[in-house]
């Protein structure tokens, strides 16, 4: 399914937004999270992908690839540990930001809890950052978390609460939880009363795009290297965090964007149906675990009403095959790890530019150059192996193969 969002408009930044997100916040967050060991260093790779570009008929086709991003193994790496980071900072304004996350204030911390629901991906780096801050960590985990993700988690010292229900009731159980103990959440979702760390979260994805702008050499005010970004779901926080900072550096000169979700979980296209933030319309049991969300982040969608084109729905069955896609890479494209939630951009464009009426909608053709993000990895290997039918290090061993060979440029 695909709406335009007629919401959307070619303005500059708006103020208002700016007071919550902004460019300048981002670059703070991305110099407090610089130290943090569990980051790589530099940027992550984006690749062009010219065989992909051919058989989507279009002039260009990058991935900017988020699994290498850390050993987490995803892009949730930016978002949990720098929302830690700013709260502890609320709390004791005297602290270091770099000492956080190097365990130089852990006797401090000792006492403190904190507590989230997750897919898998955020829990992961929140657990992480708590366990390197010194703090306590607890995670809420619903029906639906395989048991690889779970072991993930607990790796880092997080004690897991299991739910039998789904995503969104793991959010209400956490809250439940942290007001029983005065244990503090720390969500990427936001909701009534509770903003401050689903924004600094949003602001830590924000890396993304600055990475971006570097590596494209985007001028500020002027059309940049893409004409379509595609940006996975969820809550709505990674597409918010990126928009923010690509609308507030190129204004009306944006590009088009273009949201993704699983069929089932469709929160943000009922958002945009609706004029407001919305539930979605399916079950939300979807294979894309890290999409598989049933209520839209308020304070997500302020920033994508007035931004996000089209909004768009894609199948299980579709990701699936954008993940073989990637793996297989092909005479020109380098091979890619690419987890369920993390192709939703390719199988969007697949789709879209397989019908003449939806490319036409949403101003897809041959001049086009389209980025997506690949937001995770192999984070479930066992899951990946069986969807993909080979395992991630096969698909790395053939990547490493073709860098050997100098096969493989990236920005």
């Amino acid at each position: 399914m695909l709406i335009a969002n007629a919401r959307a408009g070619r303005a500059a930044y708006p103020d208002e937004l700016r007071a919550i997100m902004s460019i300048e916040r981002a670059e703070q967050s991305r110099r407090w999270l610089a130290p943090w060991p569990a980051l790589a260093r530099g940027a992550t790779p984006l690749y062009d992908l010219p065989d992909t570009a051919a058989a989507l008929r279009v002039a260009r086709f990058s991935v900017k690839d988020e699994s290498v991003r850390s050993p987490l193994g995803s892009f949730k790496a930016l978002g949990a540990p720098i929302a830690l980071v700013r709260q502890i900072l609320r709390l004791h304004p005297g602290l270091e930001p770099g000492a956080i996350l190097a365990g130089r204030c852990a006797e401090r911390l000792a006492g403190y809890s904190v507590v989230s629901a997750t897919d898998g991906n955020h829990g992961r780096g929140l657990a992480a950052a708590a366990r390197d801050a010194g703090c306590r960590c607890v995670i809420v985990l619903h029906a639906q978390v395989s048991a690889e993700r779970e072991a993930a988690i607990a790796a880092f010292g997080a004690e897991i609460v299991r739910i039998r229900g789904n995503y969104d009731e793991s959010v209400a159980e956490a809250a439940r939880l942290a007001a029983r103990h005065g244990w503090q959440v720390i969500s990427d979702t936001s909701y009534d009363g509770y903003e401050d760390i689903p924004r600094d979260v949003m602001q830590g994805y924000s890396a993304i795009a600055a990475e971006i702008v570097e590596q494209t050499g985007a001028r500020r005010g002027e059309d940049g290297a893409y004409t379509h970004v595609l940006l996975q779901g969820g809550v709505g926080g990674l597409a918010a965090g990126l928009v923010s900072y690509l609308w507030e550096w190129q204004g009306a000169r944006r590009p088009h964007f273009i949201v993704v979700e699983p069929e089932q979980a469709d929160c943000l296209l009922q958002s945009a149906l609706r004029g407001r933030a919305a539930r979605a319309s399916g079950t939300v049991d979807s294979l894309m675990a890290g999409l598989a969300c049933g209520e839209t982040s308020p304070l997500a969608w302020r920033f994508l009403s007035g931004s996000v084109d089209h909004f768009m729905t894609i199948t299980d069955a579709q990701a699936v095959a954008a993940m073989r896609a990637l793996a297989a890479g092909g005479e020109r494209d380098v091979p890619l790890v690419a987890g369920e939630s993390g192709v939703a951009g390719l199988a969007a464009a697949r789709l879209l530019r397989a019908d003449p009426a939806l490319s036409a909608a949403t101003g897809l053709d041959a001049q086009s150059r389209l980025l997506i993000v690949n937001t995770e990895g192999a984070t479930a290997p066992g899951v990946y192996a069986e969807l993909v039918g080979e395992p991630a290090e096969a698909v790395l061993a053939r990547q490493a193969a073709r860098r050997k060979a100098g096969k493989i440029t990236a920005g």
